[in-house]
């Protein structure tokens, strides 16, 4: 048994139990809108990341060059504030079911670009893992449409909303790949650090997000549900952004890229049981099919990375 391996898995399901967080806060705060919740997660990212790291700041930053700080500017741009409002907007016009059935092909973007890394598991070898990764997903986007139907709007409003979901894929697509690479070039940043400083960049980015969120359209709410929607945002921001962030670079770190795509899936998984425990009910059989495949799938793409690939 390899204990990275085993230590990296780990770290990348507890990372994805807290992002699987996310899709239930919508539900919490329903009189805000989504770019709203995005603004004030994000500025609460960066606010919490700076705390942290302003003791430590010349220590964390001091072997940063100006490449690595425009690094940091477009992962946090590109896997955070771009990736969750093309989200949000594609749930919106085309469903969730459809959105999260294009996003969920993540991992095969991920382990096809990185069996083309040196020494990795070649991909013929991830093809089982990815075709019940697939299996997973489309079994999660069927029981969403069979419980909500497809958003209306006509067909321009479909096909905007599954352009969104593609832009939102290859965002963290791009993140995903393009973190590792960067954890992998800094070795002496910690992945903790590594996560604070992306808080900071992120933060800044969400400056310029925040004032469109809030002043258009200008909303009035009880004093109840801001603090409420504060509450939820620093939560979310501690738990899925800072903690999650840090676990999701120790994975990164400890593992290949072919295997760490297919870890993404442990954020639909607790998506889905989160969901469950909201609506007070058991999974159906598709759901409960859905949830063997992808845990199959991940356990299946472990086992291909305990050997040497050949």
């Amino acid at each position: 048994m390899n204990p990275t391996l085993w230590t990296g898995l780990g770290a990348g399901l507890l990372a994805g139990a807290l992002w699987g967080l996310v899709f239930i806060a919508p539900n919490l705060t329903p009189d805000f809108t989504s770019p709203q919740m995005s603004a004030a997660r994000y500025l609460a990212y960066g606010g919490i990341a700076l705390a942290l790291a302003l003791p430590r700041w010349r220590g964390m930053t001091a072997g940063l060059t100006r490449a690595d700080w425009m690094t940091l500017l477009w992962l946090g741009l590109a896997g955070n504030i771009v990736y969750y409002v093309a989200l949000a907007l594609g749930v919106v016009l085309a469903g969730a079911a459809e959105t999260s059935l294009i996003v969920g092909l993540l991992p095969v973007a991920v382990a096809a670009i990185g069996s083309r890394d040196s020494g990795a598991v070649p991909f013929r070898r991830l093809a089982p893992s990815l075709l019940l990764a697939v299996a997973g997903v489309g079994l999660t986007a069927w029981a969403g449409l069979s419980r909500s139907g497809v958003a209306g709007g006509g067909w321009q409003a479909q096909a905007l909303g599954l352009a969104c979901a593609a832009v939102a894929l290859g965002c963290w697509t791009v993140f995903a790949v393009g973190n590792s690479r960067a954890l992998l070039r800094l070795p002496g940043v910690s992945a903790q650090d590594w996560s604070l400083l992306l808080g900071v960049a992120t933060g800044a980015e969400a400056l310029v997000l925040a004032p469109p969120a809030f002043l258009f359209p200008m909303t009035h709410h009880a004093p109840s549900a801001w603090l409420r929607f504060l509450a939820v945002s620093v939560a979310i921001a501690f738990g899925a952004s800072v903690v999650g962030n840090a676990l999701w670079n120790s994975a990164s770190r400890k593992l290949p890229l072919t295997l760490t795509g297919q870890l993404i899936l442990f954020e639909t998984l607790f998506a889905l049981l989160y969901s469950f425990v909201w609506d007070r009910r058991w999974p159906g059989l598709v759901e409960v099919a859905a949830i063997v495949a992808l845990v199959a799938a991940v356990l299946w793409c472990a086992a291909s990375h305990r050997t040497p690939p050949g």
